[in-house]
């Protein structure tokens, strides 16, 4: 019995990664030279009457994308999202380096260890190469693409807000860094604000939804609270906001602990 379960475990030794269905995966490079694995939870079904499937895009998906993907699958009124998870050619969950780079703003008076700064390069690649991408692979529903991102993640879906406000019509921030230089997502904050009181902006059917664990630093959540507060004004032009506090848990587990609440936020909104 022993040999035979040592038998067992050395041909274990050698089997196959685990395989998602209905997933594809490609390799792309940004105009700098950066690769990127992207995952593609596939569309099921019929085209909505809508003309196109929605997208949801993932950050950090070498440890989200499985959770989502199994979701969303899961459930018959969600499978006919296409969703896209971008992450690194690494094999580790995050890949701390890779996102110290891409998620975070310039800061060229110093030198960074990890390099940092690249929020705008990303920002470049997913509009400007993946999305085309996308939209050429798939029938895209060009009014229904939305953002999820958790910390770093978090933060830079909120700069994607703020200085890119057409990319996405929904944005969702799971704990959101804000704490992050100094709080420089304020003056973005501010700008994005000022422009939409000043009739700039188009915000009618946009939205924003952001979540923390009670277990997270206190200053974290009162921050994302009061982010959250100070865009409610913005609803007079448009933007619906949400913020959710998760019971029981903290900065790590609570992306795991909302997969479904997400999924079903992005795809249960409407266009009319």
């Amino acid at each position: 019995m022993l040999g035979a379960l040592l038998l067992g475990a050395a041909n274990a030794g050698h089997a196959e990664p685990v395989p998602l269905d209905g997933t594809e995966q490609w390799m792309m490079k940004s105009a700098e030279g950066r690769e990127y694995r992207v995952m593609v939870s596939l569309p099921e079904g019929e085209v909505p009457y809508t003309g196109g499937h929605r997208v949801i895009y993932l950050l950090d998906a070498n440890a989200y994308f499985p959770a989502f993907h199994a979701a969303k699958r899961a459930q018959e009124r969600m499978q006919s999202t296409i969703l896209v998870g971008i992450g690194y050619p690494s094999d580790t969950p995050l890949d701390f380096e890779r996102r110290a780079f891409d998620l975070t703003p310039p800061q060229l008076a110093e030198r960074n260890d990890p390099p940092q700064g690249g929020q705008d390069l990303l920002l470049d690649f997913i509009e400007k190469r993946l999305m085309p991408q996308v939209d050429q692979r798939f029938e895209v529903d060009q009014d229904q693409r939305s953002l999820v991102g958790h910390s770093f993640g978090g933060m830079f879906s909120l700069y994607a807000l703020f200085t890119r406000p057409t990319m996405f019509q929904h944005v969702v921030a799971i704990s959101p860094s804000l704490w992050w230089r100094d709080r420089f997502l304020l003056e973005h904050e501010r700008a994005f604000s000022q422009q939409a009181q000043e009739g700039k902006l188009d915000l009618v059917h946009k939205s924003l939804t952001m979540w923390v664990g009670d277990r997270e630093m206190p200053q974290a959540i009162h921050d994302t609270r009061a982010l959250q507060l100070r865009l409610q004004d913005l609803s007079q032009y448009g933007l619906r906001t949400d913020f959710q506090v998760v019971a029981g848990e903290d900065h790590m587990s609570v992306p795991f602990r909302v997969v479904n609440q997400v999924l079903d936020e992005l795809t249960s909104t409407r266009r009319y």
